[in-house]
């Protein structure tokens, strides 16, 4: 007769295929039990929604079988809750994955505001964009774990795939690479209610496991403020450098002054400033509109000591490209000195991570 004990113990035999360490260690496998020649237990995922969850569940059933032929295997699944999740995170780090080792990346850009709604995370997109325009290999790291935006712009909705090297990221249709935790829910309203050193680690596995490949420039979009997300990037990243966000109000640039003396302060090179949402043009008489008033990037700039990239206007276009996914087609002759200015300042020697 099977016990209870000997199917976990069978189980501590079941690797991960990404993390390299048995299910059982993991806090995977729950809720074991055997009755009457049928053997059930939970299988418990990080997320409703991961690439290989078929496998695993194969995996799980033909283990089992193997202790005896004739036993009905039932595996039930779940989706881990915010405690068990963080501890599988934690006993997943470890040494070099295949991932971070494949991967060639020449540059990476950070952008950084100081306050939310700002429009930082359409000013990441659009330099992917425009950088990919210009014949460059790109992709978006999406660190804003619990305010994900980059996935809709891009109109990218379905789970990444995996593949021995590590998970795959999406892919838009101009070629661009996306991770976001967004892409891993199971439905993109779901709330993502983590504490900071969860969000970190998320943060470190989109940049160890994701299988990005070749790349010229990977953008990362980074969380306002100068909370856990921006500081574990700082951190564990090698940046090229930061493109500062903010738009017109005195209080936004109030608080990107503050993100950007905790990027200096992280030795991380502030390549520019970005002023977003600076004016509206009339669609009557094509008259420029200060609607949060007179700018203040020029003075802005001018106390921080960078360079002011430009300014962006507040346009119902690229409001309209971004909800329906196709930021992509979205012209942004606007943004092309932009990105020439980004690509001309990024130094060649990047930073140093404290805890690669």
């Amino acid at each position: 007769m099977i016990t209870d004990k000997q199917v976990l113990d069978a189980l501590r035999g079941v690797m991960h295929p990404e993390v390299k360490r048995n299910l059982v260690e993991l806090g995977m496998v729950k809720d074991v039990n055997v009755e009457d020649g049928k053997v059930t237990l939970t299988l418990a995922l990080p997320f409703a929604e991961i690439p290989i969850k078929g496998d695993l569940v194969r995996m799980v059933k033909g283990t089992v079988a193997k202790l005896d032929a004739t036993l009905q295997v039932e595996v039930n699944l779940a989706e881990m809750s915010q405690k068990e999740r963080a501890a599988f995170m934690t006993a997943s780090e470890g040494g070099p994955k295949p991932a971070q080792s494949a991967n060639k990346i020449a540059n990476v850009v950070a952008v950084l505001s100081g306050k939310g709604g700002v429009g930082k995370s359409s000013v990441a997109a659009l330099l992917a964009v425009t950088l990919r325009r210009r014949g460059e290999r790109v992709g978006v790291l999406d660190a804003d774990i619990t305010g994900p935006s980059i996935p809709k712009m891009f109109g990218l909705h379905k789970p990444p795939l995996m593949s021995p090297t590590g998970i795959l990221p999406a892919e838009t249709p101009g070629g661009i690479k996306v991770m976001s935790i967004n892409l891993l829910l199971p439905s993109e309203d779901e709330a993502v209610i983590w504490r900071g050193p969860l969000i970190s680690s998320a943060i470190k596995q989109f940049w160890n496991e994701v299988f990005w490949g070749d790349l010229d420039y990977l953008i990362v979009d980074l969380p306002p403020g100068t909370s856990d997300a921006s500081l574990t990037v700082m951190q564990s990243i090698p940046l090229s450098g930061v493109v500062l966000v903010t738009s017109p109000q005195d209080l936004a640039g109030m608080v990107v002054r503050k993100a950007a003396g905790m990027a200096r302060h992280m030795g991380a090179p502030i390549l520019g400033l970005v002023e977003n949402m600076s004016y509206v043009i009339c669609p009557k008489c094509g008259e420029k509109i200060e609607v949060f008033g007179p700018t203040q990037a020029f003075h802005t700039a001018l106390h921080l000591n960078v360079p002011l990239l430009g300014h962006l206007p507040l346009d119902p276009e690229l409001a309209r490209r971004c909800d329906a996914g196709e930021i992509e087609e979205y012209e942004a002759e606007l943004f092309e000195p932009i990105a020439g200015q980004v690509t001309e300042r990024v130094p060649r020697q990047k930073t140093t991570p404290i805890f690669p």
